[in-house]
């Protein structure tokens, strides 16, 4: 397993192939046929009742596309009980045999790659360009951290010296709680739940209640590839669940990915440390984001419109890194707008099924009320530059909207909509745009379009952001080329599929041995 080859992405589905799309079409007919599916509580090998929880289609909430438990605080106990159990083993495990059962996971989801695809579609309405990106993400996560763990093992090089021999080595650090959301219903969790396990830690994942099918699909690859039952542990569940992983002594690491207030919600419960536990609790989180697009007064117009409505409505806005605020020097503002607003009305607003979609349903009701909501203050307040005509009657579906006119104290321009609206507003210098960006609390990933090599160099040395896109789109971040993370309120912790990702997961341990020996001990 140290022979691996050298880590490349996974490559998308060609969908312009009629013979891809059939395939596609093909998976889905079969799990429609299959649907609702059972997602049990998993702890230990042991399934318990698919009762309590039910994730449904967004695109058409009438169908149901899974029955799962409902995990409480019974059921946590038992997942960190078993996973402390399971621990023991999966540690002792050699680095090279776990990235071995990693990569044989990522096989898996490879051989399954039409029906996983499918389910993303169902399950969270992601299209399927989005749902075979997912699962791609998925796969190359697992692919990339088995290498990062036999890397890792080999260990750092110290300086040594005459007499003294000097070796630093990295431990597991126990039990990992993953939290992860529906946006990305495979690569996310696979991502963390990968890591932790890479590094030798046992794991309890507990999904977005919207996405447990797709949580239970790469916990079932895992346990076919070698991990131990009891060292992976699903449970699916509401807050009250993921509230009790993260307050529990028998955590050592709580990796989440989602909202901004409960990702600082876990960084305060994560620092309570009761008598009886010896360790401090280590937290990775990933949280929301404002994205701005700075276009500077040379910024070629035909690049910019199709990289900003892609970053800001693909996937109906629904990824923490998507456009939300484009901040565009006043010499093309006018004709930004114009042209976005042009764009803006002719994205295609449907289900996730169907390959001509641009713009899917949002998740749930509450997130059409919220975006719908938004829309509504901005209409009070500013200006509507364009809207989709017509959306379907059936499921929680937000016209694409694009803003402008607005306050400069307007609540959309600093909360995070995480929905399909974008706020266009003028700026006088790419310096002031950068002062915008610089007095926000998030900062994730953000955008420049420019021609000039020194505005690019400048931007890059003053934003705050985790991820600058220069001159293309702001999402779709690739494991390996560009480890995805943010700063300030966007997040804690090294950016997830690069090089220092599974630092968080272990313990260094330094051995310094005095090698002059005054006789030696006969045996």
């Amino acid at each position: 397993m140290s022979s691996l080859a050298p880590f490349t992405n996974e490559p998308v589905l060609e969908l312009r192939r009629a013979p891809v799309r059939e395939g596609l079409e093909a998976a889905l007919a079969e799990l429609d046929a299959s649907l609702p599916l059972d997602v049990p509580v998993l702890v230990g090998g042991e399934r318990g009742a698919a009762a309590g929880l039910q994730s449904t289609d967004p695109g058409m909430p009438s169908r149901l596309v899974a029955e799962a438990g409902r995990a409480g605080e019974d059921e946590v106990e038992a997942a960190v009980e078993a996973a402390g159990q399971g621990f023991r083993d999966w540690s002792a495990r050699s680095a090279q045999e776990r990235a071995g059962v990693l990569v044989a996971a990522a096989g898996i989801l490879r051989e399954g790659r039409p029906r996983l695809a499918a389910l993303a579609v169902r399950e969270c309405a992601k299209p399927w360009s989005e749902a075979d990106g997912d699962v791609c993400e998925a796969i190359d996560f697992l692919e990339y951290y088995a290498r990062a763990a036999i890397e890792l093992d080999r260990g750092p090089e110290l300086l040594q010296v005459p007499g003294e021999r000097n070796s630093m080595r990295y431990r597991p650090r126990g039990v990992a709680a993953v939290i992860s959301p529906w946006n990305f219903p495979l690569a996310i969790p696979a991502g963390m739940t990968a890591a932790a396990l890479a590094a030798g830690n046992a794991v309890v994942l507990k999904p977005a209640e919207q996405a447990p099918a797709c949580a239970l699909a790469l916990v079932e690859a895992l346990h076919s590839a070698g991990v131990p039952p009891a060292a992976l542990a699903l449970v699916p569940g509401l807050g009250d669940a993921g509230a009790a992983l993260v307050s529990h002594p028998g955590v050592h690491v709580i990796a989440f990915t989602g909202s901004g207030a409960v990702g600082l919600e876990i960084v305060r419960a994560a620092a309570d440390t009761p008598d009886g536990q010896l360790h401090v609790k280590r937290v990775v989180a990933e949280m929301g984001g404002k994205n701005c697009v700075i276009v500077d007064a040379d910024a070629d117009l035909d690049e910019a419109v199709p990289a900003i409505v892609g970053s800001a409505f693909a996937y109906a806005g629904q990824k923490c890194s998507a456009a939300a605020r484009v901040l565009a020097h006043e010499a093309v503002y006018e004709s930004l707008v114009e042209r976005l607003a042009g764009a803006v009305e002719v994205q295609e607003v449907g289900q996730a099924s169907r390959f001509a979609t641009d713009v899917p349903p949002v998740i749930e009701q509450e997130a059409r009320e919220r975006v719908e909501g938004y829309a509504a203050a901005v209409a009070r307040s500013g200006r509507i530059a364009a809207r989709a005509a017509s959306v379907p009657a059936e499921g929680w579906f937000c016209p694409p909207t694009l803003a402008c006119d607005l306050d400069p104290g307007a609540p959309v321009l600093r909360e995070e909509v995480f929905g399909p609206l974008l706020t266009v507003e003028p700026v006088e210098s790419v310096e002031a745009a950068c002062e915008v960006v610089d007095s926000l609390p998030f900062a994730l990933t953000g955008g420049l379009l420019s021609r000039s090599p020194a505005t690019v160099e400048a931007v890059a040395r003053r934003s705050p952001v985790g991820n600058l896109y220069v001159n293309r789109a702001i999402t779709g971040a690739m494991v390996g080329r560009q480890p995805f993370g943010g700063n300030r309120r966007s997040g804690i912790g090294a950016k997830a599929g690069g090089p220092d990702y599974l630092l968080q997961f272990v313990e260094p341990h330094v051995l310094t041995e005095n090698t002059v020996r005054h006789g030696l001990v006969v045996e």
